[in-house]
């Protein structure tokens, strides 16, 4: 019999549909019941590609025994943290401050007004040793609320304050020096055995790796630039990343990258994507440039919906068990090769009988460099790569006969808005239209089911967009949007992203310029969460940042770069001591501290001597520039620009003050200082 979820549209809500819990999904109804009957809450909160949120469910959720305890003494609401990120952040730090470590499922016991006073992650069915089981803890919780009511309450009004947004210090001075600090931190905390950050569990970090880039690129710091791609070449030969199909699990669970946590998340991909680009067009490496088309071309046959737009994340676990779907043996391997391109691909991916993972299978992985493998075996590089690139072809397709993991088909507006940005900027910079009619076609599917009146919704998945937008959804959208414009010189994106940066000011800013995750109508909740820190994605706030002050050089209006530098000035001093954690805003400090330069072409969108310009602006990695093209007065930076003698021209500006126009690519790439490659030790 189905449960209260039923209704529900989010794939993993719809999981627990037909569990013997009585849940109910967030809301008024659920506490309303809580308060009628003096009842406790279990708030449960997950996600669908999560495996330990399966694992509990199975043993705990559809357990009829322990399902008639959770109904009998406790109103149960089961959340998915990709749908609620406010109340999955409100009550994750919540639990952190009780002394929990944090991660999914999370469970969390709350008072009928919403107060936390006890929480955990995953509860096993029985007691093991250092575990209490899930039946105990829930009975043990249930007793505490009813005889320890002053207590409670006491503890929950405590955990409120320690969650609270805390006022943030004095504004600072945002300096290119501080950004350069955090990136020589950044490289100096770089695991040269392996590359990444810290130990097991290592997690990609690309903002933090983008920003190492991208001071490398403004200070020619080959050293900082050099760590970065020691990291890049790690992950991309490791097992995190699907040597088969493209793209890169959530995180290695080793320290080598060797054995990933299998799930894939559309965030992580289409934020490495563009790293690996800017890596490439650095370097000249090939091997990073095919990471990223890699990557590209993983989202777009594997996740991109009928509609254009992305599902949100493809699961860890498959009918196999956890990972089955990516691992192999040598035996396997034959099978699908035969004996000689068998024997070949184990040793190019490091498979060999037991395997590094469990049930004695390998998780296909690159050990050495291909250049390295092709002098060892005396063989043309070239050919290696095109023998390679038919292995990978083959398994790919005898990987397809394998029961495939569950697919999570929301479509999440910030994640889509990572996608759109990452395949217009690709698209773009290695003159793929294809790319870019990808981004754009997502786009137009966002723009005509998630935007409704000006407002940004969250999650659609089926139907209409439900649940209003939070900061990263409306601010991710407005940056991919300028972007998408910056491919296509399209002026409708422009608007839209200005549109969205309003919107962000009217609804997400307080009258002390302070940003919050939700709207100023959204419902309210024990706090109203304000997201800082840059992980795994970047904090809403730091991309408004972002799309301020990309939205000030477009326009020239010097409102935008006041909002930006209100957010970043109070954490300027953060960004060196601790960029790991705020590498995004470091993103935008950098664009605020400049210097900014704008480039303008002006000339019809079918002129080959317009595109011929545009190529020229377009295959540089250029972070501190914008870039509007089409008709003269299309958008403000192309008001007043007018062509040459009836010729597409360009106008490179600072502070919208051009230097004088040229109409010749080589013109403009001399105007501009086109940067080689930097050479690789």
């Amino acid at each position: 019999m189905a449960n209260r979820l039923a209704s529900e549209s989010s794939p993993y809500l719809l999981q627990h549909a037909e569990n013997p819990v009585d849940w109910y999904p967030w809301g008024d109804a659920a506490f309303e019941r809580a308060r009628t009957e003096d009842r406790p809450v279990l708030l449960s909160i997950g996600y669908s590609a999560c495996h330990w949120c399966h694992v509990m469910a199975h043993e705990s959720f559809e357990n009829p025994a322990v399902a008639s305890l959770m109904n009998e003494l406790f109103v149960s609401i089961k959340v998915d943290r990709e749908e609620r990120p406010d109340v999955d952040s409100i009550y994750m730090s919540a639990a952190q401050a009780m002394g929990v470590a944090g991660g999914w499922p999370l469970t969390v016991f709350l008072t009928p007004a919403g107060l936390p006073f006890y929480s955990g992650t995953y509860f096993p069915p029985e007691d093991r040793p250092g575990m209490h089981g899930f039946p105990a803890v829930l009975q043990a919780a249930a007793a505490a609320y009813h005889a320890q009511r002053d207590e409670i309450g006491a503890m929950g009004e405590k955990v409120r304050d320690a969650v609270a947004p805390r006022q943030l210090p004095a504004p600072g001075e945002p300096t290119a020096a501080l950004l350069d600090e955090a990136a020589k931190k950044l490289a100096a905390e770089t695991d040269r055995a392996h590359g990444g950050f810290g130990a097991a569990p290592k997690f990609p970090h690309p903002q933090a790796l983008d920003l190492m880039l991208r001071r490398s690129r403004v200070t020619e710091d080959v050293a900082v630039r050099d760590a970065a791609i020691l990291t890049l070449d790690a992950m991309a030969r490791g097992g995190i990343h699907d040597q088969v199909g493209g793209g890169f699990h959530r995180y290695s669970v080793d320290a080598r990258w060797s054995v990933p946590h299998f799930e894939k998340m559309l965030y992580d991909n289409a934020l490495l994507a563009p790293v690996y680009l800017h890596a490439y067009q650095l370097s000249g490496s090939d091997d990073l440039l095919e990471v990223c088309t890699r990557t590209l071309d993983y989202l777009a046959r594997e996740l991109q919906l009928p509609g254009g737009a992305f599902a949100a994340s493809q699961d860890a676990d498959s009918p196999g068990g956890e990972g089955a779907f990516f691992v192999w043996t040598p035996a396997r391997l034959r099978e699908a090769l035969g004996a000689d391109d068998g024997a070949f691909a184990a040793r190019i991916f490091g498979v060999v009988d037991g395997g590094n993972f469990e049930h004695g299978v390998t998780v296909l992985s690159m050990p050495y460099p291909l250049s390295q493998v092709a002098r060892s075996m005396s063989l043309d590089e070239p050919a290696l790569r095109a023998r390679l690139e038919d292995i990978r072809t083959r398994l790919r397709t005898a990987r397809a006969s394998r029961p495939a993991p569950e697919r999570d088909g929301k479509v999440i507006t910030a994640w889509n808005a990572l996608a759109i940005r990452a395949f217009a900027e690709a698209g773009a910079a290695l003159e793929r239209p294809d790319y870019v009619a990808v981004a754009a076609t997502c786009a137009d599917f966002v723009l005509e089911h998630l935007v409704r009146d000006g407002i940004v919704h969250r999650i659609w998945n089926g139907g209409d967009g439900r649940i209003i937008g939070f900061l990263d959804d409306v601010a991710n959208l407005g940056d991919a949007l300028l972007t998408l414009y910056e491919a296509t010189g399209r002026p409708r994106y422009f608007n839209a992203a200005l549109e969205l940066c309003e919107r962000i000011v009217d609804q997400h800013r307080d009258a002390d310029g302070n940003y919050f995750d939700t709207a100023g109508d959204a419902e309210p909740l024990m706090v109203r969460p304000r997201t800082i820190d840059d992980n795994p994605v970047s904090a809403g706030q730091s991309v408004a940042a972002a799309v301020f002050c990309r939205m000030h050089a477009f326009t020239g209006e010097q409102r935008w770069h006041d909002r930006a530098f209100e957010i970043v000035a109070p954490l300027a001093t953060v960004v060196a001591r601790a960029p790991l954690a705020v590498a995004g805003l470091a993103a935008a400090m950098e664009l605020l501290v400049g210097p900014m330069r704008e480039v303008a072409i002006v000339g019809d969108r079918g002129d080959a001597r317009t595109h011929a310009l545009l190529a020229v602006v377009q295959r540089r990695f250029d972070p501190l520039s914008v870039l509007a093209w089409g008709p003269a007065g299309d958008v403000p930076l192309l008001v007043g620009r007018a062509l040459i003698d009836g010729a597409p021209a360009a106008y490179v500006c600072a502070g919208f003050v051009c230097q004088a126009p040229v109409i010749d690519a080589g013109g403009l790439s001399r105007e501009l200082g086109v940067l080689a490659p930097v050479a690789q030790n």
